[in-house]
């Protein structure tokens, strides 16, 4: 039988906030270790392999197909939830790729990352680091995530469509993905169930310098930080002086606690971002290593958010 991605995903976040009152008991802990930047680097390079994959090309279609067929083993419902939205550009289908881990507990967390790359560049623009080092990296996450089964928690794994913008971000141009899941939330009463929102975004450079928006949940921040000296890469972290746009803004002005873990600075030296939007954002300057640590930076929140 047939179930839609509306009444599929309502059924389990519905599941989700009615489970059976018992004794309070510890969390599970999850396992940092567990994760793998080979891995996660294994699935930047099949999804690179689909270019260009812009929002409304042929690409994009095929690329949330892969990614449907990726995430799906890991999670409990996995759906394309296909939308129109007006552009500059005129009326675009986007794709948003959606799996749901259910968990033992009555928060759910979600954990995004963009698959969609800049249009306009060329034929055979890659989008390594952004959005495929995020995207690779959230398939190794739903994997880890599994393998640990009881979650403390029920995960929304999200792929989101459409967050580069066409022209110039506005209303109708750019972060369509992540509105859209905002939207679809809120018509079915499930907002209020998001304990918190982790955003990765450009994760897989090399000399991997993150710099968090000010425009980020404070609790969430301390959390990121105290990961990043878990996982051993706190002088890594930074905090930015300015806000940054990003799919992590509309669950915000939702009132959901939202994070972006970010990296703006990818280039051919430290400190300059020359490879941003341009053919040398690549595989060959995406690292495994950096996968490796923002994934375990990721499992440690994971871990802080399920005792808060």
């Amino acid at each position: 039988m047939f179930i839609s991605f509306s009444f599929s995903l309502f059924l389990l976040l519905s599941l989700a906030g009615c489970q059976p009152t018992t004794a309070p008991t510890a969390p599970t802990k999850l396992d940092p270790s567990a994760i793998s930047g080979e891995r996660a680097f294994a699935e930047v390079k099949k999804l690179v392999a689909i270019t260009p994959r812009h929002s409304g090309s042929e690409g994009s279609a095929k690329a949330a197909a892969h990614l449907k067929a990726a995430l799906s083993p890991y999670t409990a419902t996995c759906e394309i939830d296909s939308f129109e939205n007006d552009t500059p550009r005129g009326t675009t289908t986007f794709r948003n790729v959606i799996g749901v881990a259910p968990g033992t507990g009555n928060d759910l967390i979600i954990i995004a990352s963009h698959y969609d790359t800049k249009s306009g560049i060329s034929d055979t623009f890659q989008g390594a680091n952004d959005s495929g080092s995020s995207s690779g990296l959230l398939i190794e996450l739903a994997r880890t995530l599994h393998s640990q089964r009881p979650l403390p928690f029920t995960v929304l794994f999200a792929f989101f469509d459409g967050e580069e913008c066409m022209v110039t971000y506005d209303k109708n141009d750019g972060l369509h993905g992540s509105r859209q899941l905002v939207n679809k939330l809120r018509d079915r009463g499930s907002l209020d169930k998001v304990k918190a929102l982790i955003l990765l975004d450009m994760v897989g450079d090399p000399d991997l310098t993150i710099t968090l928006p000010r425009n980020i949940d404070r609790k969430l921040m301390g959390f990121a930080f105290d990961a990043a000296r878990a996982a051993g890469i706190r002088k890594k972290f930074t905090l930015a002086k300015t806000n940054v746009l990003d799919d992590h803004v509309p669950f915000l002005e939702a009132g959901v606690p939202s994070i972006d873990l970010i990296d703006f600075k990818h280039g051919s030296q430290p400190g300059k971002n020359d490879y941003w939007h341009t053919d040398q954002d690549s595989i060959e300057h995406v690292s495994p290593d950096s996968l490796q640590s923002i994934g375990e930076v990721v499992i440690h929140m994971l871990n802080a958010i399920a005792v808060d």
